[in-house]
């Protein structure tokens, strides 16, 4: 019996297994290939599939990605990191980045096909990120960690930050060579000791004013280290800097472990919410778990103990119109653009949109009412006058039907991973159906949902302010779009939807208050039937709140909002996933792997939700009652007296 083919990509598998085993000097290392990737579990690293097409620059980047966990195996103490790590948020992400680059480097350094890798994985996540695009004069926005470690990239290995990220760069080089340079320049030196390189970094960080906590311990733990010994040893030094000598005066030792447990544990939240916001798109640096516990938390365990969802401030969020983010003349020029894309991928969707059309049009006007003794003939019924030929005849007439007044309103994120081709398909999408579904008489909204700015905005420069309060809840400036109201006509609407393709406007993704806001509008609709369709590419996420919350605590709150709408509201609620599996958080929800096919499944979807028969959609919601429940004992027919 001939044995199944080998599928195209099983030798790419096996030959990066071997190697990344061969990198990492381990040889039990277990490399699987998953839709969960990237993301590293102790001694398993757990990679995106390949495509089948495989082209060499997905190669390049999935090898990137193989190499980055086999360096972090290789040349990373977790422990040490954890007890270095800063206190403050800000320092947590700078340092991170600043110690992967040094990983990264080794690499580089050493083996020039693993520096072209982690080139390829590093251009590749800066464009999903978005910030190859980003608009290069906000300082305050600007990401700092990024920013650091592409710096520090450069200084170990010489290479230069990709082309499209270089203008990001450049908006704090200057003052970071200003204030950090001499420390910067005694990196190299440091490369291969982790512990000596963490306390140039900590170093550096000071220098930038991101260490502010860190800082103060630091300087203690080195006076009392002087008190004890004038003259310590290189070794010393390292065992006190990084072990007892920043054990807080007057604590046991007890409480100096439970503490860097509390560190550790800190260090993997963190990591796990950089891993939930960039999961989807497979192109994020990957998890660097140490084992301990998943790399996802299940929101289905116990969370006794944990704050209820709460928002730091409101004062800087904004419900803003579409057409007031940007002139006139440049949303001409943007609606332009998605216009000559419209060309080539619609003809698909409006052959799709015009069958939903007809669907529509068919239940809104044939409806029959039949054993009337006038109208049309019944001919179905002829064979009851032909077996009894005194039954009168039977007539039927066509009535229109009561369609009730339907309003769909459809929630696309904004963030910056659907940057490109699915954000324009999305826009192409909510284009053709707002168009199709006016003709049919369905009011039709479009929504977006986005933060305005990366990091925080003015949300978190006001509990800088503050005092930095701990667990602050959600800390960033919320920016919810209207595209396209639901009474507004389409062609006065239909220049505001180029606005999703305007640079800068994708930032990051707070999905659980969007899906509030959007509920709320459509609650307060007198349309008899809403229906809410969410378009998203992932799970939320929001740098600035996940690193002063816990890992999951966007999640948390998302999965909240939909139990409450799915089980209590009247609103229909829908959801479609790009590249992302959007079903472990509704109900209802399809995903799909590839941006084309989104145009078809809105359409089928609606189409769906619209043949439904409206007394079981009302039964579904509580609002009728329940069909009655027959035994089989009241089954039987009742026995007539003799």
């Amino acid at each position: 019996m001939a044995s199944k083919p080998e599928s195209p990509t099983e030798p790419f598998k096996r030959a990066l297994a071997h190697a990344a085993r061969s990198l990492a000097e381990t040889p039990d290392l277990e490399v699987v290939f998953s839709g969960d990737g990237p993301q590293l579990l102790g001694n398993r690293a757990v990679l995106p599939h390949p495509p089948r097409d495989l082209s060499g620059k997905e190669a390049a980047r999935i090898r990137g990605l193989a190499d980055q966990m086999a360096l972090r195996l290789a040349h990373h103490d977790p422990v040490a990191h954890a007890r270095a790590r800063p206190a403050s948020p800000d320092g947590q992400a700078a340092f991170e980045s600043i110690e992967q680059a040094r990983l990264e480097a080794i690499g580089a350094n050493a083996l020039g096909g693993v520096r072209a890798n982690l080139t390829a994985a590093l251009e590749t996540r800066l464009e999903k990120q978005g910030l190859t695009r980003a608009v290069a004069t906000d300082t305050q926005s600007a990401p700092m960690a990024e920013i650091l470690g592409l710096l520090v990239r450069e200084r170990l290995t010489g290479d230069a930050p990709p082309d499209g990220a270089k203008a990001l760069v450049d908006i704090l080089r200057a003052d970071i060579e200003a204030r950090a340079g001499k420390d910067l320049d005694r990196l190299a030196a440091a490369i291969g000791d982790q512990a000596a390189f963490a306390r140039v970094s900590r170093d550096i960080l000071r220098d930038l004013d991101l260490g502010e906590e860190m800082a103060d311990a630091t300087e203690s733990a080195d006076e009392d280290d002087g008190e004890e010994d004038d003259s310590p040893t290189e070794g010393d030094d390292n065992e006190q800097g990084e072990g007892e000598g920043e054990q807080p005066e007057g604590s046991s030792p007890q409480e100096s472990e439970a503490s860097d447990r509390e560190s550790e544990a800190g260090d993997e939240e963190m990591v796990q919410s950089d891993q939930d916001g960039e999961v989807e798109e497979t192109d994020e640096a990957p998890d660097m778990g140490d084992g301990a516990k998943p790399a996802r938390p299940d929101p289905g365990q116990a969370q006794g103990g944990e704050p209820l969802y709460k928002i730091f401030t409101t004062e800087f969020d904004e419900i803003v119109q579409a057409e007031d983010l940007c002139d006139a003349e440049e949303l001409t020029r943007l609606r332009t653009y998605l216009d000559q894309q419209l060309s080539a991928l619609s003809s698909v969707v409006s052959r799709l949109a015009n069958k939903l059309q007809r669907r529509l049009l068919a239940q809104q006007n044939r409806a029959w009412t039949f054993d009337l003794e006038e109208g049309m003939l019944d001919v179905a019924r002829l064979t009851r006058v032909i077996i009894d030929p005194t039954a009168p005849l039977s007539f039927k007439q066509e009535e229109d039907q009561e369609f009730r007044d339907t309003v769909v309103t459809l929630l696309i994120d904004n963030s910056g991973s659907m940057r490109g081709r699915p954000i324009m398909v999305a826009a192409i999408c909510a284009d053709i159906l707002a168009r199709t579904l006016e003709r049919c008489g369905v009011k039709t909204e479009v929504l977006g949902f986005t933060t305005r700015a990366w990091k925080g905005g003015s949300s978190r420069d006001a509990w800088i302010k503050a005092g930095k309060p701990a667990a602050p809840g959600r800390l960033n400036d919320l920016r919810h779009i209207v595209y396209k109201a639901a009474d507004a006509p389409w062609r006065r609407a239909r220049k505001n939807l180029g606005l999703m393709m305007r640079e800068g406007l994708l930032k990051e993704n707070i999905d659980g208050e969007a899906l509030m806001w959007a509920h709320q509008r459509l609650v307060g609709r007198p349309e008899a039937r809403r229906i809410l369709m969410v378009i998203s590419d992932g799970a939320p996420v929001d740098d600035s709140t996940l690193s002063v919350n816990s890992g999951h605590y966007l999640e948390r709150h998302l999965r909240q909002v939909i139990a409450e709408i799915e089980g209590k509201s009247p609103v229909e609620l829908i959801a479609i996933g790009i590249g992302h599996d959007v079903t472990r958080y509704y109900r209802r929800a399809v995903t799909i792997v590839d941006v084309e096919q989104l145009g078809g499944v809105l359409v089928e979807q609606l189409a769906a939700l619209f043949e439904e028969e409206p007394r079981q959609i009302a039964r579904a919601r509580g609002l009728l009652a329940p069909l009655p429940v027959v035994t089989p004992q009241a089954a039987k027919p009742a026995r007539t007296p003799a």
